[in-house]
């Protein structure tokens, strides 16, 4: 398995010979609004043109519509013939934008020997939830490859960690750039990425969606500070850079 990180969620990946694209967010720097008034976003651009990431795939993911994960710009420039998967209920919208193989992951999916699972997750806690609207994680399986759980724009809840009891993943990808909504926590943060990587000791930890929007709180160097202060290896809780690529194989950490 390569997994390599573009930017804030969006990631390449490659399984089972086959290359899968996460959450496509193609905005040039500065182009989005700001979401709290520091900064037009995105706060970086892209590691490579959105041409070179399109290169070579052949399933695109989308796990929820926000636009730092489905933006017009991917909308208009990911081919529309690739098969989609989304979550259940945005299945219209993006055949709204011509996409013709759109699929919403309710359960299970079988996909070249790839099996996708819908995960649960909750984008912050409490009635800021009603704001952000459905989320969804999802595990990916295939044989002879390392388990993967993406759990997505999500806080860390009772849902996240049955699901890492109940799966054991060997791999864990998070969001703990601690971004808030209206002061409300809405992504894991430091605190949870720590507390995830004590849930999985046997897996590995990969945390993306940082240093990229104005509305995050924790920057890589704070988390790679504060893990490594509450007893968490560097080895176990990985932080990759923009453009970073990861070689993960099967085996526990």
């Amino acid at each position: 398995m390569k997994l390599r990180l573009l930017r804030n969620a969006t990631l390449k990946l490659e399984i089972l010979g086959k290359t899968i694209l996460i959450d496509p967010f193609f905005a040039p720097k500065g182009s989005r609004p700001s979401f709290t008034g520091r900064a037009p976003n995105p706060l970086v651009e892209l590691p490579a043109s959105p041409d070179e990431i399109l290169d070579g795939v052949e399933l695109v993911i989308v796990s929820h519509l926000h636009a730092d994960h489905f933006d017009p710009v991917a909308q208009s420039l990911v081919p529309k013939h690739l098969p989609l998967i989304c979550q259940p209920g945005d299945e219209d919208k993006i055949r709204s934008f011509e996409f013709s193989d759109v699929t919403p992951l309710a359960d299970v999916i079988d996909w070249h020997g790839i099996r996708f699972e819908r995960r649960e997750g909750s984008h912050g806690l409490g009635p800021v939830v009603q704001k952000m609207g459905s989320v969804m994680g999802f595990s990916i399986t295939a044989r002879n490859e390392p388990s993967l759980y993406w759990a997505g724009d999500t806080v860390l809840y009772p849902a996240i960690e049955a699901t890492i009891a109940d799966t054991k993943p060997e791999i864990i990808i998070i969001h703990p750039c601690g971004a808030r909504w209206d002061g409300d926590l809405i992504t894991m943060d430091a605190e949870e990425a720590v507390a995830t990587s004590r849930l999985a000791p046997d897996a590995i930890v990969i945390a993306t969606h940082m240093d990229s929007l104005d509305h995050a709180t924790v920057s890589r160097d704070e988390l790679r500070r504060y893990s490594t202060e509450h007893g968490v290896s560097p080895q176990r809780l990985l932080i990759p850079q923009d453009g970073e690529t990861l070689q993960l194989a099967p085996g526990r950490a």
